[in-house]
């Protein structure tokens, strides 16, 4: 099969190379996946799961890629609740070798069934962006109807989701970042915009909670506008600075076939939309991902047609 590997931590997204592979075997509780669409994250080289495996031994060469979409192969021993030839879309663990190619083994937990109607791009869009913007507002939020919610990064592929979501759930959403992105912030339901380098944050007043996808100074300041009994959910590094009677929850994104689920039905009723930018090949993947072209929205890898 045709693959991308990492082999150099140095090198960064430099050290992607296409190459063939033999086609994996389905562990217990497995299923074997035909790829059709895939897409990594913009830090996922840097991750120590991307080159060792959970005892730490080195496990390159590495096929990077945590999303897909595609349709199941084969069962492993033991495997449930999923079939030969359904339609899935979900999230690898960390420490396996992913999706940037075109067979994966996966286990079946991860992966939720996808209906017929969603393409395979728009089920791999909303595999990363969906779970962590659900995971960050509803399981570790606990967001509640009429709340004041501050979203960093409310136009990018993570905030876009999340401020959707925000405001299904009747919260009142503030959205974050550069004067540029001020359109698409609204456009996805944001009822105000921050342009962080004009406006002043700490402006905005109190807020129940704060979704962090920037971390760094704007985390730290985002502290002093949550009421007390308010929380901090971040996905980048953990904010050391405590604030009194604010929840400071940093957090990595778990797979979850009932959240997927939800996720995918609000989509098709119409309730989400995806933060697509570029559908290139699995040929075309290295050459993109190298790119100097700064490209809106999350790019996706059509590993099969």
């Amino acid at each position: 099969m045709k693959a991308i590997v990492v082999t150099d931590k140095d090198a960064g997204l430099a050290g992607m190379k296409l190459v063939e592979l033999p086609e994996p075997e389905p562990g217990i509780n497995d299923v074997i996946v035909q790829v059709y669409a895939a897409s990594i994250t913009g830090d996922e080289l840097s991750w120590p799961s991307t080159w060792i495996d959970r005892t730490g031994r080195d496990r390159m060469p590495s096929i990077p890629g945590h999303e897909l979409a595609g349709v199941v192969t084969a069962l492993g021993y033991g495997t449930t609740g999923l079939s030969v030839g359904q339609r899935v879309f979900g999230l690898q663990d960390w420490y396996r070798n992913g999706s940037l190619a075109e067979y994966m083994a996966i286990e079946a937990r991860n992966l939720a069934p996808l209906p017929d109607d969603v393409d395979f791009n728009d089920g791999n869009a909303l595999v990363m962006s969906g779970l962590t913007a659900w995971q960050a507002l509803f399981d570790h939020g606990q967001l509640q109807a009429g709340q004041r919610v501050l979203v960093h990064g409310a136009a990018g592929i993570v905030g876009s989701m999340t401020v959707q979501l925000a405001r299904e759930a009747a919260a009142y959403v503030i959205g974050t970042g550069r004067a540029t992105h001020r359109e698409a912030a609204l456009n996805y339901g944001s009822n105000e915009f921050v342009d962080l380098d004009n406006d002043t944050l700490e402006d905005i007043g109190q807020v129940d909670l704060v979704i962090d996808v920037l971390g760094g100074d704007i985390a730290k300041r985002s502290l002093g506008i949550i009421r007390a009994g308010g929380k901090l959910i971040t996905i980048t590094e953990p904010v050391e600075e405590k604030a009194n009677g604010v929840k400071n929850i940093n957090f990595v994104v778990e797979a979850d076939r009932s959240q997927l689920l939800e996720i995918a039905k609000r989509f098709r009723e119409g309730r989400l939309k995806t933060n697509t930018g570029s559908i290139v090949t699995l040929d075309d993947a290295v050459a993109t991902y190298n790119s100097t072209d700064r490209v809106k929205g999350k790019t996706i890898i059509r590993v099969r047609k």
